[in-house]
């Protein structure tokens, strides 16, 4: 049976979605979604889809699409996921599902009152590095001390992963911190008992701060150390040291090495390398009723309880 979908934000990450689902069997994406017809009607040329449309309602009334990924921009995550289910559709949600916690929880209502799936793309529970941190906690084999985290980009500009101007902004709490909150959670397992955050001085125009700390303690005592920036010039992305009772590792996005810069084989830990793809077939299964979403809106809510605490901190 093939899953029918609707990509909705052909930008950056929405290629990289369309890249992965070419390696899907039974995933068929049926419409692009973007503002610009023109440049919806020019990823669909680039990725053999037969449709092209200047408006979400439309794919959402076309009824051989089951299931939607958006890869829009933030502040429209929260209203375009409720749309989806509103009509019936399932859908996958860019990281962050909402940029504040009241939107979040709206998403996870109307995800309850539907019973649809509403996954997220919290990449990191997909990433084969971190898959193979997770499944030897779960063997009983590491318990984590500390994740010390840096996720450092150089963006004084308003620009996308591909140096592309965005029409939206980017957000060190509620969108680059929220990965890190969510696999701090997601690989001890435990309950945040201590939260702390401070951040530093505001864009002129942009209006975000630029640099961001935070640390958190799980009910074990394990710690998280997140240091954010975009004023860091290189080298850029995210590193995570776990520091662990028995060894010390280093993921960088899917790659993994232990203290020493041993390079560790992650590469039969899933049936691909590529997270987004990964993701994306968790999401499909999902969809066809064969598991629950890994990281469902239900699954990750207390990532972004987290965040608000972190931002009332901001504000108080």
């Amino acid at each position: 049976m093939t899953t029918k979908i609707a990509l909705a934000g052909p930008g950056a990450f929405g290629r990289k979605h369309l890249e992965g689902l070419k390696r899907i069997d039974d995933a068929e994406v049926m419409v692009i979604v973007d503002p610009s017809l023109a440049h919806a009607k020019k990823t669909a040329d680039d990725f053999g889809v037969a449709n092209a449309v200047d408006d979400l309602q439309a794919a959402l009334d076309m009824d051989d699409v089951e299931a939607v990924i958006l890869a829009t921009p933030t502040q429209l995550h929260a209203q375009q996921a409720i749309q989806c289910m509103h009509a019936g559709k399932h859908v996958e949600v860019e990281i962050p599902v909402a940029d504040s916690l009241a939107d979040a929880e709206a998403v996870l209502r109307t995800q309850q009152e539907t019973g649809l799936i509403c996954a997220v793309g919290h990449i990191r529970r997909f990433n084969p590095s971190h898959r193979w941190v997770h499944q030897r906690i779960l063997a009983g084999e590491l318990t984590i001390q500390q994740m010390d985290v840096q996720t450092y980009f150089f963006r004084r500009e308003n620009l996308n992963a591909l140096g592309e101007p965005r029409s939206w902004t980017d957000h060190l709490l509620w969108h680059h911190a929220a990965h890190t909150v969510d696999l701090f959670q997601y690989q001890t397992g435990e309950k945040i008992v201590a939260v702390n955050g401070i951040e530093g001085p505001h864009h002129p125009e942009l209006g975000i701060a630029m640099d961001m700390s935070i640390q958190m303690r799980a009910e074990s005592g394990a710690i998280l150390t997140l240091s954010l920036s975009f004023n860091n010039d290189g080298p850029l992305g995210s590193f995570i040291r776990y520091i662990c009772d028995n060894g010390t590792y280093i993921a960088r996005y899917d790659d993994l090495v232990d203290g020493y810069e041993n390079a560790i084989d992650v590469s039969g830990v899933d049936v691909s390398m590529d997270g987004i793809e990964l993701q994306d077939r968790d999401f499909i299964a999902a969809v066809r009723g064969e598991k629950s979403p890994r990281a469902g809106v239900a699954e990750v809510i207390e990532c972004y309880r987290m965040l608000n605490e972190v931002e009332l901190q901001f504000s108080g």
